[in-house]
């Protein structure tokens, strides 16, 4: 059974979900908390009860986001399935994410943020750097069962989700592409994963 939010619970929803759509309208700069209010149907007063500055309310929101896309990319290590197979369904699970209007929206209004305002990005992207990604936790797995080298479970994880990134997140972030069709996710997907393996796996032919 479902429990119900709490009237608080709730406003603070509504804070967020229109802090989302004004930030990735708007951007940081012109997005206000007046109309942030306005959209939650909440008074000023009460958003800065739950956050006490844009700055946080923005911070919180990409967090959420974050967080939210983060635990799409959830696959248990297991050691009686290949390393290639456990990894493109991981990575296709990736894809998924980062296919995400929304979440490929407010994530241009971070880096914005970054090259524009780096004092007020910089902990923000410290605070993402703490969470333990799925993949990596995947990764610190496998380590574990003997079946990648040894070694920085999040740089190998990096240098994954890289190549991924580089073709389905960076050019729709910074020049508007479009979401990879579904072949070319299929293609990019192959060919990250199996980059990884010659490199990470103790057996090539994982």
């Amino acid at each position: 059974m479902t429990i119900p939010l709490r009237l608080t619970d709730r406003k603070r929803r509504a804070i967020l979900d229109a802090a989302a759509d004004q930030f990735r309208a708007q951007g940081f700069d012109a997005a206000s908390v007046d109309g942030i209010a306005a959209l939650a149907q909440v008074s000023k007063r009460t958003v800065y009860n739950h956050f006490p500055s844009k700055e946080e309310l923005f911070a919180e929101t990409v967090m959420e986001m974050f967080e939210r896309n983060a635990g799409l990319v959830e696959l248990d290590y297991s050691r009686e399935r290949g390393l290639r197979e456990q990894l493109i369904d991981l990575m296709m699970l990736k894809m998924r994410t980062l296919a995400d209007r929304d979440f490929v929206d407010l994530a241009r209004v971070a880096v914005g943020e970054a090259i524009h305002a780096p004092e007020r990005a910089l902990p923000l992207l410290a605070r993402l750097g703490e969470r333990e990604e799925g993949v990596t936790a995947w990764i610190r797995a496998a380590q574990r069962d003997g079946r990648l080298k040894p070694g920085d479970p999040l740089f190998a994880s990096t240098m994954l989700q890289g190549q991924i990134k580089s073709f389905a997140f960076w050019p729709q972030v910074a020049f508007g592409a479009a979401p990879l069709p579904a072949a070319q996710q299929a293609q990019v997907v192959e060919a990250a994963v199996s980059m990884f393996l010659a490199y990470f796996a103790v057996d090539a032919a994982a």
